[in-house]
């Protein structure tokens, strides 16, 4: 039942494929990059983890005043990779539908995947209207909601490890139903192996420099293959 789907199942795919544009594919590298700006700016927003402020939420209120323009650049790449993200997954699930078997899970579970990184980056930048202007105005202001928002800005918007899920479904298609070329199959179960254990050990954080590196990867491989 595999054999027939690979060897048939897999040139209808194929005819499919040409037939879908690759807007889509567009749309996941703009998440990708724009995913990394995200990062960029949140680490420049660095106000609150400046050891020279430890505890003193006034002075890192202050020094957030200085950072407005990372803070509005992380929430900007943030939202834009949100959206882009809801594309990408769509059009990943299309894609991986028509390459594996009726009823296999992959494509669900990579779009779930992205799915979930999209909310985690609107989340990640929900407070950006209340506080980006707020702190210039620190009277308007208790200092340690601003020492909070800090906190936030430079954690939330680092949660990929949806993108690791993703991944690894993308990987396990490749591998299994040649779905992919077979570099991006190991580049995928490889990245997304490593941004799961890190989303799921304490640093989960930091599954946000590996989850957008492999999200730009596999939507130029994909952009490649379209």
């Amino acid at each position: 039942m595999t054999s027939t789907f690979v060897t048939t199942g897999g040139r209808h795919a194929d005819s499919i494929r040409h037939s879908q544009g690759k807007g889509w594919v567009v749309a996941g590298i703009g998440a990708g990059l724009a995913g990394i700006a995200t990062v960029v700016g949140s680490s420049l927003a660095n106000a609150v983890y400046d050891e020279k402020l430890a505890g003193d939420a006034v002075g890192i209120t202050e020094k957030l005043a200085e950072q407005t323009v990372p803070i509005l650049a992380m929430h900007t790449a943030a939202m834009l990779s949100a959206l882009l993200l809801l594309v990408f997954a769509a059009g990943l699930r299309r894609r991986l539908v028509d390459s594996t078997p009726e009823g296999s899970l992959l494509p669900h579970v990579a779009a779930s995947g992205l799915l979930l990184v999209s909310v985690a980056l609107l989340m990640g930048s929900a407070l950006t209207t209340e506080f980006v202007f707020g702190v210039r105005e620190p009277e308007l202001l208790v200092p340690e909601t601003a020492a909070f928002f800090g906190h936030w800005i430079g954690t939330v918007p680092w949660l990929w490890v949806g993108a690791g899920v993703a991944a690894l479904a993308l990987g396990i298609a490749g591998r299994k139903f040649k779905a992919v070329a077979p570099w991006l199959a190991w580049v995928s179960l490889v990245l997304g192996g490593l941004t799961i254990f890190l989303g799921i050990s304490p640093a989960q954080y930091m599954a946000g420099m590996t989850g957008p590196l492999w999200l730009t990867i596999a939507a130029i491989g994909l952009l490649k293959q379209n």
